[in-house]
């Protein structure tokens, strides 16, 4: 069956489309790559053709030769199928090394590994599938469009009898990893997914939470571990192939699953980053979902380190402008990355993202946390703030005394004539004395939370929470903890502008000393930059060449 010639083509004698290929035409050119499969897969050839080259030729013929992207990683035809053969042959190369179901006796583990080493590799192998129904549309010479949910493109093409078939990319196409479960069954056959659930409950929830990026809760997911590596693995290297060959690709733009899954893990796993807790990481008000930056930044990055994810960013920095452009946060209107947000019970604004919905972080959380009634954008009003009646000068105070006791419709009589002035003044409450004298250069967060820590030596502030010493101003490194800020951001921080000093020659810019009865790690601060020091009671700066 074929078109009319009469029947025109919705599209242009350019595009010359995908040809309609069988699956071992489809397979030729990766043979070298499903041998190496096989090898590492470590069985005969009967059980190897039953249990991988079955998944192999069903997951070839439902990508067919689509591209995994539009003009970044494996974009060239059929780089969707070499994308899912490089991850599912790292994934299960990576078994190796691991031990699943490690609370299980010998016996029991023997007889999981094969499933579980078979479980890793569909997962690795279908790890992007969701793509072929979220970001692209498939139509043959007619404008009919595949049905990516009905059937696999290789059986449709055969059932259209179309020689070839065009692909349009989905303008704006956000990741989805979950539509990778619709398409699923096209892939792996029900007598392969009751063969993994023979004498377990796990290896398929593992396997299918790892496909559709959803978190486990209670147990640890080795396989997800072992996919997430791969994928990062095999599109670093083609990233870096690609710029050999063809010039500059998108660099980065692939980081955002894995920057998102973090995200997700730490919000699950981390004390710190339970949502309106002291300290954390986290805040959820009335005008959105916040996250302190770059503390949250720090976090995110020990844990890809600790994954050995390859190509992710260290920087906070590169991290928030990859989640800007995949829309995972939201900048101000005036196009400030960051949001200065004043959390319940701190004292100064805080540095923060925010996300452009709860949803992303908190995705599978039951129950789901509740935002605060506040406002955190907006600065809490100060109840010294209040304005304040004016008052007569030098009021006195016997006179006010019998003023409140004539009744109210009673007119208050001549003032008597003033008495002697007093010999000795009534003093006034004391002001502030002190105050942070900061260079313009430092950190707006570091200032905010230094200058509320110096304040603390004023009267009527409260407890001190630090002290003067020979040196200058001693402040414990907890004090910008209970702040928001990271010690080690404060240290570079202060360090840039100069405006710490040593306790002695050649000493690291902290140090440790008694402080409210506990011995207490401290930075100190260059008397100059306080406001209100006596400079001439401090001791010189300790020269390095001492």
């Amino acid at each position: 069956m074929h078109a009319a010639p009469s029947e025109p083509s919705p599209y242009s004698s350019s595009d010359p489309g995908f040809t309609a290929m069988s699956v071992d035409e489809l397979l030729a050119p990766h043979a070298d790559l499903v041998a190496r499969i096989k090898l590492c897969y470590g069985t005969d050839r009967d059980t190897f053709e039953r249990d991988v080259l079955a998944l192999i030729h069903r997951y070839a013929a439902f990508v067919h030769l689509l591209p995994a992207t539009a003009d970044n990683y494996f974009s060239a035809p059929g780089g969707l199928l070499r994308l899912g053969l490089e991850a599912g042959f790292f994934s299960l190369q990576g078994t190796d090394a691991h031990i699943f179901s490690g609370r299980l006796t010998i016996t029991a583990r023997r007889q999981l590994e094969p499933r579980w080493r078979l479980g890793t590799f569909i997962a690795g192998l279908c790890c992007e599938l969701h793509r072929a129904l979220s970001h692209v549309m498939v139509t043959d010479v007619h404008g009919v469009e595949w049905p990516p949910c009905l059937m696999p493109l290789a059986a449709w093409l055969q059932q259209r009898h179309a020689p070839r078939y065009f692909v349009r990319w989905r303008p704006q196409a956000t990741e989805t990893r979950a539509l990778g479960l619709f398409a699923l069954p096209h892939v792996v056959a029900p007598e392969v997914l009751q063969h993994l659930c023979q004498d377990n409950t796990i290896i398929v929830p593992h396997m299918m939470a790892s496909i559709g990026g959803l978190p486990v809760y209670r147990d640890n997911n080795v396989l997800d571990e072992l996919v997430r590596r791969s994928l990062a693995l095999v599109i670093d290297r083609n990233l870096v192939a690609n710029a050999d060959r063809y010039g500059s690709p998108q660099f980065g733009s692939h980081l955002e699953r894995f920057l998102v899954d973090a995200l997700r893990r730490l919000a699950i796993t981390d004390s710190a980053w339970v949502a309106n807790r002291d300290r954390s990481r986290v805040w959820f008000g009335s005008d959105g979902l916040f996250l302190l930056w770059p503390a949250a930044a720090e976090d995110i990055s020990a844990l890809l380190e600790a994954d050995h994810l390859p190509g992710i960013p260290k920087a906070p920095e590169t991290m928030r402008e990859v989640l800007l452009d995949a829309g995972v946060l939201l900048a101000q209107d005036s196009g400030a990355a960051t949001w200065i947000i004043h959390p319940p019970r701190s004292k100064v604004g805080m540095e923060a993202v925010r996300l452009a919905s709860p949803v992303i972080l908190f995705a599978g959380l039951d129950p789901s946390p509740s935002p605060l009634t506040e406002v955190l954008t907006s600065k809490p009003v100060e109840p010294s703030a209040k304005p304040v009646p004016p008052r007569p000068p030098h009021p006195e105070p016997s006179a006010i005394k019998q003023l409140s006791l004539l009744p109210p419709d009673t007119a208050p009589p001549s003032p008597p004539s003033p008495p002697p002035a007093p010999t000795t003044p009534v003093p006034e409450p004391p002001e502030p004395s002190l105050s942070l004298r900061a260079p313009l250069r430092l950190n707006p967060v570091v200032r905010d939370a230094l200058n509320a820590i110096a304040a603390t030596l004023n009267e009527a502030a409260g407890r001190a929470q630090c002290c003067t010493i020979a040196q200058g101003l001693f402040v414990p490194l907890d004090q910008f903890d209970q702040r928001g800020v990271p010690p080690s951001l404060a240290l570079r921080a202060l360090a840039d502008v100069r405006m710490l000093v040593a306790t002695a020659p050649h000493s690291p810019p902290t140090s440790s000393r008694d402080f409210n009865g506990r011995p207490t790690v401290g930075l100190v601060i260059d008397p100059r930059f306080i406001e209100g020091l006596d400079l001439s009671g401090f001791t010189p700066p300790v020269s390095e060449s001492a």
